[in-house]
């Protein structure tokens, strides 16, 4: 399977694994959601006021600002950078579980294109190529020069779920986000409580009969349809079985052909309109004790948004 379709839902049992990771993403009609993502298009009522997120449109703009800042920061230390493209906003929109964006399918099915020019790019980046043709005294400075030294400074947080992650003060990375987010280290902490808070709240929710109510009668849609799934998910694991020993044309027209099919009993069914619903119902509720905490990370990313549009502006003049 590509890791383009592994859902992320840390479940056991696998229709709940299905039904979790619906609920954890989905996918965009331009900058309009199609199915639930973890707090996309989601505002956050706070003490400060409402806050909104991004669309993806604006954080692929913030995304090439962080490289132009990163690039450079790194020829500032001696260093040559390219900045890469980001990942567009066609391909963002097909990270979900659910579609229920009829034209989006039509046009690229599961994405499974997007992800080969996607894995092409990666491996073609000049950055790995320059670093890994320099001496290796040069190449742990340019690491260091990019990445930062734990040792001279770290930013540790505790998740809500539990664990802690950490990552570098120093560097290149952190110093484009400082001038982007405006600080680094509010950044880090608001940022990675606020995308790991679906633990506290999707339990429930893939309980809720609503939910299953509508997965049940979208599986109803695609047997009459001629496609027996039970959910979404299955649909995603059988497809490199599907599609293997076929040319690239006809893997994208059997690829197209089922997303489609997906994304049309979506429709029918209400099931993405159903989990958005049921994710604002659930994220209201159970995640009061984070208002403040979504409220930054939002309001931190409309100031970066206000940032990027600056830095990243066609320069005029001499």
């Amino acid at each position: 399977m590509t890791t383009g379709r592994v859902m992320a839902a840390a479940c056991t049992a696998t229709m709940i694994t299905a039904v979790a990771a619906l609920t954890l993403a989905g996918c965009t009609s331009g900058d309009r959601p199609a199915a639930a993502r973890p707090g996309k298009d989601l505002a956050v009522q706070s003490a400060g006021g409402r806050e909104r997120d991004l669309t993806d449109a604006e954080d692929v703009r913030v995304e090439r600002a962080e490289a132009v800042l990163v690039k450079a920061c790194m020829e500032g230390k001696g260093f040559r950078y390219w900045t890469v493209p980001v990942a567009s906003v066609a391909e963002r929109q097909g990270q979900g579980f659910v579609l229920d964006d009829v034209g989006w399918a039509r046009t690229y099915g599961y994405g499974g294109e997007l992800e080969q020019q996607a894995e092409r790019a990666r491996l073609a980046d000049p950055n790995a190529a320059y670093a890994n043709a320099l001496p290796q005294a040069d190449r742990i400075r340019y690491t260091q020069a990019l990445n930062g030294d734990m040792g001279r400074g770290r930013l540790s947080v505790d998740l809500p779920a539990g664990g802690t992650v950490s990552t570098s003060s120093t560097g290149c990375l952190a110093d484009a986000k400082a001038r982007l987010y405006g600080d680094a280290a509010t950044w880090f902490r608001a940022s990675k409580v606020a995308t790991s808070l679906t633990p506290l709240y999707v339990p429930e929710l893939i309980k809720d009969q609503r939910l299953v109510t509508a997965v049940k009668a979208w599986s109803q849609c695609m047997r009459q349809a001629g496609h027996r799934y039970a959910w979404p998910d299955e649909i995603r694991e059988d497809l490199d079985s599907l599609t293997q020993g076929m040319s690239a044309g006809r893997a994208h027209a059997t690829e197209v052909e089922l997303a489609m099919a997906e994304a049309t009993c979506s429709k029918e069914t209400s099931l993405g309109t159903t989990a958005r619903a049921l994710e604002r119902e659930y994220r209201a509720t159970k995640l009061q004790d984070y208002s403040d905490q979504l409220a930054t990370y939002q309001r931190m990313k409309l100031a970066a948004l206000a940032r990027a549009q600056s830095i990243t502006a066609p320069r005029t003049g001499p």
